[in-house]
C-alpha cells in the first residue's frame, strides 16, 4: 500500500528512484579536562584547516558547475571560520577552562546558533544554518567521525533528509541525484534555490520523511504538486511515468519559444524579463530566451568578502552583464542591503525589526561614499549597454529626489573628468512599500519606470513576516488589497506614459500572470528557468479579454475566490 506525503513543491519535475537517507552521523561530544591547552588548541586549528580545505574544494565545484552566487554561500562558509568571534572565543575558552576542543567549539557555536535563530527574520535563520554547517564539518574531524557525502553516490537515487546544507546540496551528482525530499525547507531555502538552479525535482518542508522512507524505498517525487509517494504501487508509477514525459514533452515544446517575441493571443506584445546575481547568471537568462533583465540583485557583489567591492570590480560586472546581453534592457538595482542582509565589514548596528529599519536607499543616501563608488562605476558601465538604473526601497518622494541628485553630480563629475556616460540611462524605483503605490501618481510623474517588488510589498501590506510560519497564511499575493495596489501602480505609470515593471516571485506565477496581464502589466521579471513556462503560458491568453475579468477580481473578498476564479476562467 503506497502512501503521499505532502510538502512544498521547490523544484519541478518528476522523479523515480530508491530512498538514500542522507544521514549524518550522531556526533557525541563528551566534555572532558585536558592539562595541556597549547596542544589541543593545536589540534582544534589542524581540524578547522582541513575543513577549511574542504570547503575551498566545494566552493571552487560550485563556481564552476552552480555560478558565482551558489559559490558565494561557500565563501561565507570559509569566513565563519576565520570569524575571530568564533574561532578565537573557542581557543580562549580550551585555554581558560581546561577544556577538549570539542566541547569548546560545541559550547561556543550553539551559542552563535541559538543567538541567529532567535533573530526572526531569513537573513540571520540563513546564517545560522551556515555556522550550523561549518561547526559540525570541524567537530567531525575533531571526533574522527567520516560524514558520508552526497558526492560518494554512484547510482540512481532521491535523497531523503531533514534538510539539506548548502555543502550537501553543492556536492550533489546530478547524473545519480534525480530527486531530494527534506522534513523542513521552503520555497526560499538554500537548497530549495539550488535545486531549481540545478533542475533537481524538490519537495521540501514534508515535516515527516526522514521518520517514513527507509532506505532502498522506490520513491516518486512529484516536484510539481509537491507530494512525495512512498512505495507507489505499478498504477501509479505508470500514472507518474506518464506525467513525467508529459512534463519532458512539455520542456521541449517549451524549449521551441527561446528565440520567439512573448505575444499574447490577440498579439499584444509583453516583455518577459530574467532576476539575475551575478553576471555568470546571465548566460540562463539567454539559454532561457528572456528579452532582458528585469532585475539584477547588485549585493552579491558585496557579500561573501571581507570588504567593499572596488569602483572597478563594480564596473567590470555591470559592463561584462550589458555587453552579453547586447543592447537588451538591464534593470541593475543599487545596494539593497543592511539591517536583515548583513555585511559583516559595515559593522551596522543589529535592529529589533530589521526589514523595517536601516537599508537599502537609506544606508545609501546616509552613507554617501558606498553609494556613490556604485553610481559611478553604473555610469562608466551605461555605454556598454542599455541601462536603466533602479532605486530600492523608496517610501518617500524626497528619498527619490535625493538619490536621483547623487546621480547627477556623479554624472557631472564624470563628465568634467571627459569620461563617457550614456544619454539614455533611465531612472525608476521599486515600488515595494505601500506609501509609494498610494502615492504612485505623484512618483509617476518623476521617475521613468517603476518595479513592482510583491514579496516585500506583500509582507508590509499584510504586516506579516514573510519568513515566519505562524504567520505565513498571511502571504497572500492575490488578495484583492494587494492586486488593487498592483493596479493602482500601473494605472499611475500609464497615465504619465511610463512603463510597469515586476521583479517579485508574484511575476512567474501561473495564477497572477492573466491577473497582471489584464491589469496591463509591461514587463514581467523572473527566475531564467520560468521564463519559458511564463511565455508558453501568455501565448494561450487574450489580454482583452483578461483586462474583462479585472473589475470582478478586485472586487472579490478573499485570495482563494480570486485562486477559484482564476482557475475557472483561464
Amino acid at each position: 500500500m503506497s502512501e503521499k506525503i505532502s510538502g512544498i513543491a521547490a523544484s519541478a519535475g518528476i522523479a523515480i528512484a530508491k530512498a538514500f537517507i542522507l544521514e549524518n552521523p550522531e556526533l557525541t561530544i563528551e566534555k572532558k579536562r585536558v592539562e595541556d591547552t597549547a596542544s589541543e588548541i593545536n589540534r582544534f586549528s589542524a581540524a578547522v584547516e582541513k575543513a577549511k580545505g574542504e570547503l575551498q574544494i566545494i566552493k571552487e565545484n560550485a563556481l564552476r558547475d552552480l555560478g558565482e552566487d551558489k559559490a558565494a554561500i561557500f565563501a561565507a562558509h570559509l569566513l565563519v571560520l576565520e570569524d575571530p568571534e568564533l574561532i578565537d572565543a573557542v581557543k580562549t575558552k580550551i585555554e581558560g577552562e581546561n577544556v577538549n576542543a570539542e566541547s569548546a567549539m560545541d559550547e561556543i557555536s550553539g551559542m552563535f546558533i541559538n543567538m541567529f535563530e532567535q533573530m526572526d527574520n531569513e537573513y540571520m535563520k540563513e546564517r545560522a544554518a551556515d555556522i550550523r554547517d561549518v561547526s559540525k564539518r570541524v567537530l567531525a574531524h575533531l571526533l574522527g567521525v567520516q560524514f558520508s557525502s552526497p558526492a560518494s553516490i554512484a547510482e540512481e537515487v532521491i535523497i531523503i533528509a531533514e534538510d539539506l546544507t548548502p555543502s550537501d546540496t553543492a556536492q550533489l551528482n546530478r547524473q545519480f541525484v534525480l530527486g531530494f525530499a527534506t522534513d523542513i525547507g521552503g520555497r526560499t531555502s538554500h537548497s530549495a534555490i539550488m535545486s531549481r538552479s540545478m533542475e533537481i525535482p524538490a519537495v521540501v518542508g514534508t515535516k515527516v520523511v526522514t521518520g517514513k522512507i527507509q532506505n532502498g524505498t522506490i520513491l516518486v517525487i512529484d516536484g510539481i504538486d509537491g507530494e512525495v509517494i512512498v512505495d507507489p504501487t505499478e498504477e501509479e508509477l505508470v500514472l507518474y511515468r506518464k506525467k513525467q514525459d508529459q512534463y519532458k514533452e512539455q520542456k521541449a515544446e517549451w524549449a521551441k519559444l527561446v528565440n520567439e517575441q512573448t505575444t499574447t493571443s490577440d498579439s499584444q506584445h509583453v516583455e518577459l524579463a530574467a532576476n539575475i546575481g551575478t553576471p555568470q547568471d546571465v548566460q540562463g537568462v539567454l539559454e532561457n530566451g528572456a528579452e532582458g533583465v528585469g532585475l539584477y540583485r547588485t549585493e552579491f557583489l558585496y557579500m561573501g568578502r571581507d570588504q567593499l567591492p572596488t569602483e572597478e570590480e563594480q564596473f567590470k560586472a555591470y559592463k561584462e552583464v550589458l555587453e552579453k546581453m547586447e543592447g537588451k534592457p538591464v534593470v541593475i538595482r543599487t545596494l539593497d542591503i543592511g539591517g536583515d542582509k548583513e555585511l559583516p565589514y559595515l559593522d551596522l548596528p543589529k535592529e529589533m525589526n530589521p526589514f523595517l529599519g536601516f537599508r537599502a536607499i537609506r544606508l545609501c543616501l546616509e552613507q554617501q561614499d558606498i553609494f556613490r563608488t556604485q553610481l559611478r562605476a553604473l555610469l562608466r558601465a551605461s555605454v556598454h549597454g542599455n541601462l536603466k538604473i533602479m532605486f530600492p526601497m523608496i517610501a518617500t518622494l524626497v528619498e527619490f529626489r535625493a538619490a536621483k541628485n547623487v546621480l547627477l553630480e556623479e554624472k557631472e563629475k564624470l563628465a568634467k573628468a571627459n569620461v563617457d556616460v550614456s544619454e539614455n540611462i533611465e531612472l525608476g524605483i521599486m515600488v515595494e512599500i505601500p506609501s509609494t503605490a498610494v502615492l504612485s501618481d505623484r512618483f509617476a510623474k518623476e521617475v521613468d519606470f517603476f518595479s513592482i517588488g510583491t514579496n516585500d510589498l506583500i509582507q508590509y501590506t499584510m504586516a506579516a513576516d514573510r519568513m515566519n510560519e505562524r504567520v505565513s497564511y498571511l502571504y497572500q499575493p492575490y488578495n484583492p488589497a494587494i492586486l488593487r495596489l498592483v493596479q493602482m501602480v500601473i494605472n499611475a505609470a500609464h497615465k504619465e506614459g511610463k512603463w510597469v515593471g515586476m521583479c517579485g516571485e508574484m511575476a512567474g506565477d501561473p495564477i497572477a500572470i492573466p491577473i497582471l496581464l489584464g491589469l496591463g502589466l509591461d514587463e514581467f521579471s523572473m527566475s531564467a528557468t520560468s521564463v519559458l513556462p511564463a511565455r508558453s503560458q501568455l501565448s494561450k491568453l487574450s489580454k482583452t479579454e483578461a483586462a474583462k475579468h479585472i473589475d470582478t477580481i478586485l472586487n472579490m473578498d478573499t485570495a482563494e475566490e480570486v485562486v477559484q476564479f482564476v482557475n475557472e476562467n483561464f
